[in-house]
This record gives structure tokens, sequence and C-alpha cells, in this order.
């Protein structure tokens, strides 16, 4: 949580009026690089959203991550909504491992029925656009994919793009704080 690349989104977010309440997983408290099991995942983020729902119970909430915690927060959801949880914002989807194309890991979003919000870089090799494009198409209205071209899965872009990680980030700050807008205009 306190990775450099969600501290600069948390307090980009706080710069456009919006709170984020950040939270580790338990593997990360333990310095270990092998991620929890789903079903602990699952309840980390359930207690997450629950503790967020208390601390400012007439705020709007929203739900997601980035890679691996935003998968966790989508699976959860999928198969437990959960209370108050107006959306979901993915901040690179990890559709799969690298080097290995499969639709495998998102059947759940099948399940979603909340709006869910996919930023994702063109270059991200967790995310092959042949098979996301396709997957965001199947989702229909509930899915909203803003690519951010030359970017990788970390949201980089190489100097030949001729844009910077600033101005990446920037975007995204600005898709996810309008997306979020639009959802609670609905």
């Amino acid at each position: 949580m306190t990775h450099p690349f969600l501290t600069q989104m948390a307090h980009g977010l706080f710069d456009r009026g919006i709170g984020t309440l950040r939270y580790q997983f338990p593997y990360m408290e333990k310095g270990s690089k092998r991620p929890d099991a789903p079903a602990v995942a699952h309840a980390t983020v359930q207690a997450a959203v629950a503790e967020a729902a208390r601390i400012l119970p007439a705020a709007a909430l929203f739900a997601g991550g980035k890679s691996f915690g935003g998968r966790m927060t989508s699976q959860a959801q999928a198969e437990s909504p959960m209370p108050g949880v107006l959306g979901l914002i993915f901040l690179g989807f990890p559709l799969h491992p690298p080097g290995r194309p499969s639709g495998d890991r998102a059947e759940h979003l099948l399940e979603v029925k909340v709006p869910m919000l996919f930023l994702q870089g063109s270059r991200d090799e967790f995310a092959s656009l042949d098979l996301l494009e396709p997957l965001i198409r199947r989702l229909g209205s509930r899915a909203t994919l803003r690519l951010f071209p030359e970017a990788d899965h970390s949201f980089h872009v190489p100097k030949r793009s001729g844009r910077t990680d600033e101005e990446i980030s920037t975007e995204m700050l600005e898709a996810m704080a309008a997306w979020m807008d639009l959802v609670l205009k609905r």
C-alpha cells in the first residue's frame, strides 16, 4: 500500500476531492512474495470495504486495485457483492500471466453487476488487447476501457512515445474522477 505508484494515485485522487483507503494483503504484511490464497485475499478486500463504509457511512464507495489487488477485488465482488460498492476500478487488470494469453482469469467478471473501469496500458504483458477488447465488449455497458498508448503494466511509457509517466498518471487520475462522477450521476 505504500508503493510509490499507489501513493501517487491516492494523493492525486485526494487532490481531486476523492478519499482513498489503502490496505495490505496479509502476504505483503509478512514480506512474502507468494500471494495469499484467493479466500484470504477476498476476505481482506471485503474487510477493507466494510471498514471504509464504517468510517464514512455516507460516502460513495468504489473498490479496486492495481493488478492482483484489482483481480481479487473483482473476484470478491463476483462471489459476494459488497454492500454499497457502486463500481470497480482496475489499474492494470491481470488478464493472464505474461507470455501465456488466456481469458480464464476473467470469467468471474460476468458475475459482477456494478460498473467497471479498466485502465490499461497498450503494452501490458498481463493483458493482451486481442483478448481484453472482446472481453470488454462481452461485459457490455458495465465495462469501460481506457487505454494508455505505449504504457506497460506499470503504466511506464518509453521516451520514444513522446509522453512521460507523469502525463500518463495525470490522465489516469482524470479518467478515474470523471468515470466516478458519471457513475454517481446515473
